[in-house]
């Protein structure tokens, strides 16, 4: 089931907060256990094959870390290592099964001409979210952070409906005291409004925005693909209307997930704070899918040894992360190449950092065209490494990038000869070229480039603007947008029914999110 969807919006979520809050009033255990109830619903009505699963892997974790709980209060730090041990490989050897078996089978035979074969395994939706919020879990309760006796709750931490699919990916320690609170159990207007007004920006953004640009971006990657000759101009449309396209379909799901989760009275981490914003790639990771960022910083990088063991294993470290962060996005070498190109990124923008120390006071901050600089070169290094985040094959993405670096010429539609006059004939000494047809295409191609990458460069974000009812747990209160201020008025409420309306009226032809498939 899609948030994007009318069975969702005209049936799942009106029935399942009456009978919640009406069950609150009653008994917050029942409440608690008929919204798991729901969730399960919820993530079988794509596949109930696979609801099987997820018990089993809830039952199983939910074993493992009342194990974990019992020997931390026993003191046998041992016995705590190994069931650990257990629980985690249990968890990446499932994760490994359903997600990467073919790829590795596949990999194995092109190495050593062999043909070993798996039966066509469906990826189970969400498996690496709620894999790694069950992994996080586990460290935290051997660590001593975090513990779960009641069942239910815990049912309830892993299905919750807003984050199963695609995040954000949550720690034990930030819903527990949440499901605990009698207040989440009470309709309450304010969250109402609050989670109405965030879900109906983030349907704005997937089904207006994202959803608008989409077959731009198909179109470009599918010429790309199939090895047809790229132009400059025609490989960044197809680049840029990608990188468009992801952060508004994600950036949608995150606000969605966030807008309903509150209208149940919980607040979710954020998973976005306008990374394309970022002057560095280190911010851009502060800022992009923020709760995986914090949980291979806190689960992987750290325990690695992170920065504690020397420069160049910091190095290593980040790499390897970074590596390990490509694979978990999809089985495929370009989403390993993505994510080692990000680890270059980080090595090479430490690199620099401790080079401008030597040359500057290390307090001396940024001016203006160095900040300017630096948004240039991220924005640039991000949208060439989402060339491998999109492209379906490596000579694809490599075509791709041909294209963008100008190794396939640059044209313009003929149709715009008349307009340019004698411009025209110095852009032909130039070296560009004047093609019959594709005209409309490429207008409306960077028309939807240029106003969507406006909004998210120009523009404030949802959290920006809903500043002063704690839109996520980690907000920070001094970002705000004062100009466009939320606040529970009637041109806000016509300006939210606006952009409701026009999310609703786009969702004839709804799509999956882009995350659904990691």
């Amino acid at each position: 089931m899609l948030f994007n969807s009318y069975s969702f919006l005209l049936l799942y979520l009106p029935i399942t907060a009456l009978v919640f809050f009406r069950l609150g009033t009653r008994s917050s255990k029942l409440a608690a256990l008929w919204l798991a109830a729901a969730s399960l619903f919820f993530y079988g009505y794509w596949n109930a094959a696979y609801v099987g699963l997820l018990l089993l892997s809830i039952i199983f974790n939910y074993g493992i870390g009342f194990a974990l709980a019992r020997e931390c209060d026993l003191g046998n730090v041992q016995r705590k290592n190994v069931i650990l041990a257990i629980g985690v490989t249990a968890d990446l050897t499932l994760l490994g099964y359903y997600k990467y078996a073919n790829f590795f089978l596949t990999t194995a035979n092109a190495l050593f001409s062999t043909d070993w074969s798996l039966q066509n395994i469906l990826l189970p939706l969400g498996i690496s979210f709620f894999t790694f919020t069950q992994i996080a879990f586990l460290v935290d309760t051997w660590s001593g952070k975090a513990r779960e006796y009641n069942f239910i709750h815990y049912l309830l931490f892993v299905t919750y409906f807003p984050h199963l699919i695609a995040g954000p990916v949550l720690h034990h320690k930030e819903m527990m005291p949440q499901f605990a609170r009698r207040e989440t159990y009470r309709p309450s207007w304010e969250n109402f409004a609050v989670g109405l007004t965030i879900f109906s920006i983030g349907l704005f953004k997937k089904a207006v925005l994202a959803d608008g640009i989409s077959p731009y971006a198909n179109d470009a990657f599918a010429q790309a693909n199939a090895t047809q000759s790229m132009d400059f101009l025609a490989a960044w449309g197809g680049a840029l209307a990608y990188t468009a396209q992801l952060y508004f379909d994600f950036s949608g799901y995150s606000d969605m997930a966030i807008g309903l989760s509150r209208l149940f009275g919980i607040v979710l981490p954020l998973n976005f704070n306008s990374p394309y914003k970022a002057t560095s790639i280190s911010d851009f990771w502060r800022c992009w899918h923020m709760t995986l960022s914090r949980f291979l910083r806190d689960y992987l990088y750290i325990p690695l040894g992170g920065d504690r063991k020397g420069r160049f294993r910091r190095q290593v470290n980040l790499m390897t992360t970074m590596l390990l962060g490509g694979l978990w996005h999809g089985a495929s070498w370009n989403f390993v190449l993505w994510g080692g190109l990000h680890g270059l990124y980080l090595v090479i923008n430490h690199a620099w950092r401790l080079a401008r120390e030597h040359v500057f006071s290390s307090g001396a901050a940024p001016g203006r065209a160095e900040r300017l600089a630096g948004w240039g070169i991220t924005f640039f290094a991000v949208v060439v490494a989402w060339v491998f985040f999109r492209a379906t094959t490596l000579p694809g993405a490599l075509n791709m990038l041909k294209g963008m670096f100008g190794m396939q010429g640059i044209s313009l539609p003929a149709a715009f000869v008349p307009m340019l006059g004698g411009a025209a004939e110095r852009l032909s000494n130039l070296g560009i070229e004047f093609t019959l047809g594709g005209g409309k295409q490429f207008l409306l191609t960077w028309a939807w480039d240029l106003a969507l990458l406006s909004i998210a460069l120009f523009l404030p974000n949802t959290q920006q603007i809903m500043y002063r009812y704690r839109p996520g747990l980690d907000f920070c209160p001094g970002e705000n947008a004062r100009a466009l201020e939320w606040k529970p008025s009637g041109v806000w409420a016509c300006v939210v029914a606006l952009i409701a309306a026009a999310g609703v009226l786009s969702l004839s032809q709804a799509s999956e999110f882009l995350y659904y498939q990691f």
